[in-house]
């Protein structure tokens, strides 16, 4: 069973994505001093609320 890296509140996954979208949001990351993973955890809630409309 993999450690999850220790963490207990998260879920560490591997996923590829577009070039240019990952510039993108690196690049507002680094503007807003938002961590990415806060960033996606905020795009994938707005999906999810936007399918089950």
């Amino acid at each position: 069973m993999v450690s999850n890296r220790g963490l207990k509140n998260r879920t560490a996954i591997s996923n590829a994505v577009d070039n240019e979208l990952y510039k993108r949001l690196k690049k507002y990351s680094d503007e807003t001093s938002i961590p990415m993973s806060k960033l996606l955890d905020k795009a994938i809630l707005m999906f999810l609320e936007s399918v089950n409309k």
